[in-house]
């Protein structure tokens, strides 16, 4: 099932996606669960098939606006480097970075994030605005201290993330995050793929395009830390909760290590499409 956060008609709402473009509005329908993660919360989302059935659709893709999949996460949790490829891309650019026992980590805030369609900024202090199409976690259970066994029953579904990236900055010190948090550089969605329709640890295909020209071409089998491990190691550090959303690294081809590097400028069109899951589009803007 495709669950999704939209706005229509004025009204910010939540609902599942049925057939190919009809939108089914569950935030109406279901007035107990004001928003995407109050369903995911009481886990209700598990019964999202028979929670569409018989009611009647309310609109088109075409005519809703999309919202982030989870409009305000507490948490987006990034891993860093999580492809083989791409940590050897960053070694041949020039960048020493070593292999860690652990997965790094950084936070993004849910303000540096817009929804499919909607415009990612290139900041005005900056022309190195860079993609990185990587798979999104979406957590529906809680948890602290999850074993890696355990991991895959805390896990919702899945979306598609571009963690937009403003290069300079994030090379200005040793922690990146700066350079991951400007507003509205990432990208979330279109919706999420509730977990019962990809299995544990699945293989998905991962293209990034940029204005139609492939950029990044991977699948998730490429992970240094896998899935489970990203869990079990977040869980160590925080609570996990409902409407977290952990994003799992990107596959090599990034702009910045291209000779020259190539960076995302305003009147672009960026592109992450993830196999079982759809495809999350972004048009660039420039600042105002």
């Amino acid at each position: 099932m495709k669950l999704l956060s939209y706005s229509h008609l004025g009204r910010e709402t939540w609902g599942a996606v049925v057939g190919t473009d009809d939108v089914i509005d569950l935030g109406k329908a279901m007035p107990q669960y004001a928003t995407l993660l109050d369903y995911i919360a009481a886990d209700a989302y598990l019964n999202a098939a028979k929670d569409v059935q018989g009611k009647p659709v309310s609109a088109k893709l075409a005519d809703i606006t999309f919202l982030p999949v989870i409009t305000k996460s507490e948490k987006i949790i990034c891993a860093v480097r999580n492809y083989m490829d791409h940590h050897k891309e960053v070694l041949a650019a020039g960048l020493h970075r070593e292999l860690t026992e652990e997965p790094p980590i950084f936070l993004r805030v849910w303000r540096s994030q817009v929804a499919h369609g909607q415009p990612m900024i290139c900041p005005r202090v900056s022309t190195s605005f860079d993609w990185e199409g990587e798979l999104a976690v979406i957590i529906g259970k809680a948890g602290r201290d999850i074993p890696e066994s355990k991991a895959f029953e805390h896990v919702a579904g899945y979306s598609c993330y571009n963690d937009g990236s403003i290069r300079d900055w994030q090379f200005h010190a040793k922690q990146i995050a700066s350079g991951k948090n400007f507003e509205a550089t990432g990208g979330f969605g279109p919706w999420m793929v509730t977990a019962d329709e990809i299995q544990p640890n699945q293989q998905l295909k991962l293209i990034v395009r940029l204005n139609g020209e492939v950029m990044q071409n991977g699948h998730t089998g490429d992970m240094i830390f896998s899935i489970s491990k990203l869990i079990n190691y977040a869980s160590t550090i925080f609570t996990l909760v409902p409407g977290d959303v952990i994003i799992t690294g990107t596959p090599a081809g990034v702009g910045w290590s291209r000779k020259p590097p190539r960076y995302m400028k305003p009147g672009d069109v960026c592109e992450v499409e993830i196999e079982g899951i759809g495809t999350l589009v972004n048009p660039i803007a420039a600042q105002d």
